[in-house]
Protein backbone atom coordinates (compact mmCIF):
# COMPACT_ATOMS: atom_id res chain seq x y z
CA UNK A 1 0.00 0.00 0.00
CA UNK A 2 1.36 3.41 -1.00
CA UNK A 3 2.00 5.88 1.84
CA UNK A 4 2.31 9.55 0.94
CA UNK A 5 5.12 11.47 2.55
CA UNK A 6 4.30 14.51 4.67
CA UNK A 7 5.97 17.91 4.93
CA UNK A 8 8.19 18.49 7.95
CA UNK A 9 8.88 22.18 7.44
CA UNK A 10 8.77 24.95 4.83
CA UNK A 11 11.72 27.20 4.05
CA UNK A 12 11.11 30.51 2.29
CA UNK A 13 13.68 31.68 -0.23
CA UNK A 14 15.31 34.94 0.82
CA UNK A 15 16.31 37.71 -1.57
CA UNK A 16 20.02 38.08 -2.15
CA UNK A 17 20.34 40.00 -5.42
CA UNK A 18 23.67 39.95 -7.25
CA UNK A 19 23.97 43.40 -8.81
CA UNK A 20 20.93 43.78 -11.05
CA UNK A 21 20.30 40.01 -11.09
CA UNK A 22 17.23 39.12 -9.03
CA UNK A 23 18.29 36.19 -6.83
CA UNK A 24 16.38 34.11 -4.28
CA UNK A 25 17.98 31.39 -2.17
CA UNK A 26 15.98 28.79 -0.21
CA UNK A 27 18.99 26.57 0.54
CA UNK A 28 20.93 27.05 2.72
CA UNK A 29 18.64 29.13 4.90
CA UNK A 30 18.26 30.31 8.50
CA UNK A 31 16.75 27.00 9.62
CA UNK A 32 18.40 24.56 7.20
CA UNK A 33 22.06 24.04 6.32
CA UNK A 34 21.62 21.35 3.65
CA UNK A 35 19.39 18.50 2.50
CA UNK A 36 21.97 15.76 2.14
CA UNK A 37 23.01 15.36 -0.68
CA UNK A 38 21.52 18.70 -1.88
CA UNK A 39 23.61 21.70 -0.83
CA UNK A 40 22.52 24.97 -2.39
CA UNK A 41 19.94 26.51 -4.72
CA UNK A 42 19.99 29.93 -6.37
CA UNK A 43 16.86 31.06 -8.23
CA UNK A 44 17.78 33.89 -10.62
CA UNK A 45 14.91 35.93 -12.07
CA UNK A 46 12.37 35.89 -13.54
CA UNK A 47 13.19 39.26 -15.02
CA UNK A 48 13.59 40.97 -18.38
CA UNK A 49 16.94 42.35 -19.46
CA UNK A 50 16.95 45.42 -21.75
CA UNK A 51 18.88 45.54 -25.01
CA UNK A 52 22.60 46.26 -24.68
CA UNK A 53 22.79 44.82 -21.16
CA UNK A 54 25.86 43.63 -19.27
CA UNK A 55 24.61 40.06 -18.95
CA UNK A 56 25.27 37.64 -16.13
CA UNK A 57 28.17 38.32 -13.72
CA UNK A 58 29.56 34.81 -13.25
CA UNK A 59 33.03 35.10 -14.75
CA UNK A 60 35.83 32.54 -14.23
CA UNK A 61 35.71 30.88 -10.79
CA UNK A 62 36.77 27.49 -9.38
CA UNK A 63 34.85 24.52 -7.93
CA UNK A 64 35.84 21.25 -6.28
CA UNK A 65 33.97 18.39 -4.61
CA UNK A 66 30.42 18.61 -5.98
CA UNK A 67 28.23 19.02 -9.07
CA UNK A 68 26.27 21.99 -10.41
CA UNK A 69 22.96 21.42 -12.19
CA UNK A 70 21.72 24.53 -13.99
CA UNK A 71 18.19 24.82 -15.40
CA UNK A 72 17.68 27.55 -18.01
CA UNK A 73 13.95 28.27 -17.79
CA UNK A 74 14.12 31.48 -19.85
CA UNK A 75 16.91 33.12 -21.80
CA UNK A 76 20.24 31.53 -22.69
CA UNK A 77 23.49 30.73 -20.92
CA UNK A 78 27.02 30.09 -22.16
CA UNK A 79 29.38 27.67 -20.42
CA UNK A 80 33.16 27.49 -20.68
CA UNK A 81 35.48 25.50 -18.42
CA UNK A 82 39.12 24.57 -18.03
CA UNK A 83 38.34 20.98 -19.05
CA UNK A 84 37.71 22.18 -22.59
CA UNK A 85 33.91 22.07 -22.45
CA UNK A 86 31.99 24.88 -24.13
CA UNK A 87 28.33 25.40 -25.06
CA UNK A 88 25.44 27.86 -25.25
CA UNK A 89 22.21 26.42 -23.84
CA UNK A 90 18.81 27.99 -24.44
CA UNK A 91 15.43 28.05 -22.68
CA UNK A 92 14.32 24.62 -21.50
CA UNK A 93 17.85 23.24 -21.40
CA UNK A 94 20.09 22.00 -18.59
CA UNK A 95 23.82 22.15 -17.86
CA UNK A 96 25.16 19.35 -15.63
CA UNK A 97 28.76 19.91 -14.53
CA UNK A 98 30.81 17.58 -12.33
CA UNK A 99 33.51 19.69 -10.72
CA UNK A 100 35.13 16.65 -9.09
CA UNK A 101 38.81 17.22 -8.34
CA UNK A 102 38.57 20.77 -9.62
CA UNK A 103 38.09 23.07 -12.57
CA UNK A 104 37.54 26.71 -13.45
CA UNK A 105 34.40 27.70 -15.31
CA UNK A 106 32.46 30.75 -16.42
CA UNK A 107 28.70 31.13 -16.84
CA UNK A 108 27.94 34.22 -18.87
CA UNK A 109 25.32 35.61 -21.19
CA UNK A 110 26.22 35.13 -24.86
CA UNK A 111 26.69 38.22 -27.00
CA UNK A 112 23.30 37.67 -28.68
CA UNK A 113 21.49 37.98 -25.32
CA UNK A 114 23.50 41.02 -24.21
CA UNK A 115 22.75 42.70 -27.52
CA UNK A 116 19.01 41.92 -27.75
CA UNK A 117 18.03 41.42 -24.09
CA UNK A 118 14.94 39.44 -23.15
CA UNK A 119 13.46 37.32 -20.35
CA UNK A 120 15.77 35.37 -18.08
CA UNK A 121 15.14 32.80 -15.36
CA UNK A 122 17.74 30.28 -14.17
CA UNK A 123 17.95 27.76 -11.34
CA UNK A 124 21.33 26.50 -10.15
CA UNK A 125 21.44 23.56 -7.77
CA UNK A 126 24.61 22.30 -6.08
CA UNK A 127 24.65 18.54 -5.46
CA UNK A 128 27.26 17.03 -3.16
CA UNK A 129 29.58 14.18 -4.11
CA UNK A 130 30.50 11.44 -1.62
CA UNK A 131 34.08 11.29 -0.37
CA UNK A 132 34.93 8.45 -2.76
CA UNK A 133 33.99 10.62 -5.77
CA UNK A 134 35.14 14.08 -4.73
CA UNK A 135 38.39 13.79 -6.68
CA UNK A 136 36.83 12.28 -9.79
CA UNK A 137 37.68 13.73 -13.20
CA UNK A 138 35.66 16.84 -14.11
CA UNK A 139 32.90 16.40 -16.68
CA UNK A 140 30.16 18.43 -18.36
CA UNK A 141 26.96 17.75 -20.30
CA UNK A 142 24.90 20.50 -21.95
CA UNK A 143 21.35 19.60 -22.94
CA UNK A 144 18.93 21.62 -25.04
CA UNK A 145 15.17 21.32 -24.48
CA UNK A 146 14.88 18.89 -27.40
CA UNK A 147 17.35 16.53 -25.66
CA UNK A 148 15.16 16.19 -22.56
CA UNK A 149 12.11 13.88 -22.70
CA UNK A 150 8.90 15.55 -21.51
CA UNK A 151 6.21 13.10 -20.48
CA UNK A 152 2.64 14.37 -20.39
CA UNK A 153 0.11 13.07 -17.90
CA UNK A 154 -3.44 14.03 -17.01
CA UNK A 155 -2.89 17.38 -15.34
CA UNK A 156 0.64 18.30 -16.37
CA UNK A 157 4.02 17.15 -17.64
CA UNK A 158 7.41 16.11 -16.31
CA UNK A 159 10.76 16.88 -17.93
CA UNK A 160 13.11 14.04 -17.04
CA UNK A 161 16.74 15.04 -16.58
CA UNK A 162 18.15 12.12 -14.57
CA UNK A 163 15.03 10.26 -13.45
CA UNK A 164 12.53 7.87 -15.02
CA UNK A 165 8.77 7.89 -15.28
CA UNK A 166 6.23 5.72 -17.08
CA UNK A 167 8.89 3.93 -19.13
CA UNK A 168 10.76 7.10 -20.15
CA UNK A 169 14.18 8.04 -18.79
CA UNK A 170 16.23 11.21 -18.67
CA UNK A 171 19.50 11.48 -20.64
CA UNK A 172 21.78 12.04 -17.62
CA UNK A 173 23.23 9.09 -15.69
CA UNK A 174 24.75 10.75 -12.61
CA UNK A 175 27.89 9.35 -11.01
CA UNK A 176 26.12 9.68 -7.64
CA UNK A 177 22.59 8.44 -6.99
CA UNK A 178 20.71 11.70 -7.65
CA UNK A 179 17.53 12.02 -9.71
CA UNK A 180 16.22 15.35 -11.01
CA UNK A 181 13.09 16.43 -12.88
CA UNK A 182 11.14 19.59 -13.59
CA UNK A 183 7.40 19.14 -13.04
CA UNK A 184 4.72 21.41 -14.47
CA UNK A 185 1.18 21.07 -13.12
CA UNK A 186 -1.94 22.58 -14.68
CA UNK A 187 -4.54 24.25 -12.48
CA UNK A 188 -6.19 21.38 -10.64
CA UNK A 189 -3.53 18.92 -11.83
CA UNK A 190 -1.80 16.45 -9.58
CA UNK A 191 0.88 13.80 -9.49
CA UNK A 192 1.91 10.98 -7.16
CA UNK A 193 5.62 10.33 -7.69
CA UNK A 194 7.03 7.12 -6.20
CA UNK A 195 10.21 7.55 -4.14
CA UNK A 196 11.75 4.73 -2.11
CA UNK A 197 11.98 5.18 1.65
CA UNK A 198 15.33 6.42 2.91
CA UNK A 199 15.87 8.85 0.05
CA UNK A 200 16.05 12.62 0.56
CA UNK A 201 13.45 14.63 -1.36
CA UNK A 202 14.22 18.00 -2.95
CA UNK A 203 11.06 19.99 -3.76
CA UNK A 204 11.05 23.72 -4.57
CA UNK A 205 8.09 25.76 -5.88
CA UNK A 206 9.53 27.75 -8.76
CA UNK A 207 6.15 29.31 -9.61
CA UNK A 208 2.55 28.95 -8.51
CA UNK A 209 1.74 26.93 -5.41
CA UNK A 210 0.94 23.33 -4.61
CA UNK A 211 -0.40 21.07 -1.90
CA UNK A 212 2.29 18.51 -1.02
CA UNK A 213 1.19 15.64 1.18
CA UNK A 214 -1.74 17.80 2.28
CA UNK A 215 0.40 20.85 3.16
CA UNK A 216 0.19 24.08 1.16
CA UNK A 217 3.58 25.03 -0.29
CA UNK A 218 3.67 28.66 -1.50
CA UNK A 219 5.73 30.00 -4.40
CA UNK A 220 9.47 30.34 -3.73
CA UNK A 221 9.43 27.86 -0.85
CA UNK A 222 11.46 24.71 -0.31
CA UNK A 223 9.54 21.84 1.28
CA UNK A 224 11.51 19.68 3.71
CA UNK A 225 9.86 16.26 3.40
CA UNK A 226 9.59 13.57 6.06
CA UNK A 227 10.84 10.04 5.38
CA UNK A 228 7.44 8.52 6.21
CA UNK A 229 6.22 7.01 2.97
CA UNK A 230 7.06 5.77 -0.50
CA UNK A 231 5.50 8.48 -2.70
CA UNK A 232 5.21 12.26 -2.93
CA UNK A 233 1.79 13.69 -3.69
CA UNK A 234 1.55 17.08 -5.43
CA UNK A 235 -1.70 18.91 -6.34
CA UNK A 236 -1.79 22.42 -7.81
CA UNK A 237 -4.77 24.79 -7.35
CA UNK A 238 -3.17 27.02 -10.00
CA UNK A 239 -0.50 26.34 -12.64
CA UNK A 240 2.77 25.48 -10.90
CA UNK A 241 6.37 24.64 -11.75
CA UNK A 242 8.25 22.41 -9.30
CA UNK A 243 11.94 21.55 -9.20
CA UNK A 244 11.86 17.97 -7.94
CA UNK A 245 14.65 15.57 -7.05
CA UNK A 246 15.62 12.77 -4.73
CA UNK A 247 18.88 11.16 -3.70
CA UNK A 248 20.51 8.77 -1.30
CA UNK A 249 22.02 10.74 1.61
CA UNK A 250 25.75 10.24 2.18
CA UNK A 251 25.79 10.88 5.93
CA UNK A 252 29.31 12.34 5.69
CA UNK A 253 30.78 15.54 7.15
CA UNK A 254 30.20 18.59 4.93
CA UNK A 255 32.89 21.26 5.12
CA UNK A 256 32.48 24.11 2.65
CA UNK A 257 34.39 27.26 1.87
CA UNK A 258 33.03 29.35 -0.99
CA UNK A 259 33.29 27.25 -4.17
CA UNK A 260 34.83 24.20 -2.46
CA UNK A 261 32.86 21.47 -0.67
CA UNK A 262 34.87 18.71 1.00
CA UNK A 263 34.79 16.48 4.10
CA UNK A 264 37.41 18.21 6.26
CA UNK A 265 39.08 21.56 6.83
CA UNK A 266 42.40 20.05 5.70
CA UNK A 267 40.84 19.14 2.33
CA UNK A 268 39.57 22.71 1.96
CA UNK A 269 43.04 24.10 2.62
CA UNK A 270 44.44 21.67 0.01
CA UNK A 271 41.80 22.77 -2.51
CA UNK A 272 42.79 26.42 -2.04
CA UNK A 273 46.48 25.58 -2.44
CA UNK A 274 45.80 23.49 -5.57
CA UNK A 275 43.72 26.26 -7.14
CA UNK A 276 46.34 28.91 -6.36
CA UNK A 277 49.03 26.62 -7.83
CA UNK A 278 47.09 26.41 -11.10
CA UNK A 279 46.18 22.73 -10.77
CA UNK A 280 42.55 23.42 -11.74
CA UNK A 281 43.65 24.67 -15.15
CA UNK A 282 42.62 28.00 -16.62
CA UNK A 283 40.27 29.44 -19.23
Amino acid sequence: MTARRTVRRLHAAFRDDIGDLVTRRPLPGPAIADLDPFLFLNHHGPQVYPPNNGGLPFGPHPHRGFETVTFILEGELSHLDSGGHESVIHAGGVQWMTAGRGLVHAELSPQSFKRAGGPLEILQLWVNLPARLKMTAPAYIGLEAADIPSVAFDGGSIALISDSWEGAAGPISPIADVRMSLIRLDAGGGLDFPVAPGRTIFLYLVSGEASVGGTRVPCHHLAEINDDGDSVSMVAPQPATILFGHGAPFGEPIVSHGPFVMNSREEIVQAIHDYQAGRFGAL
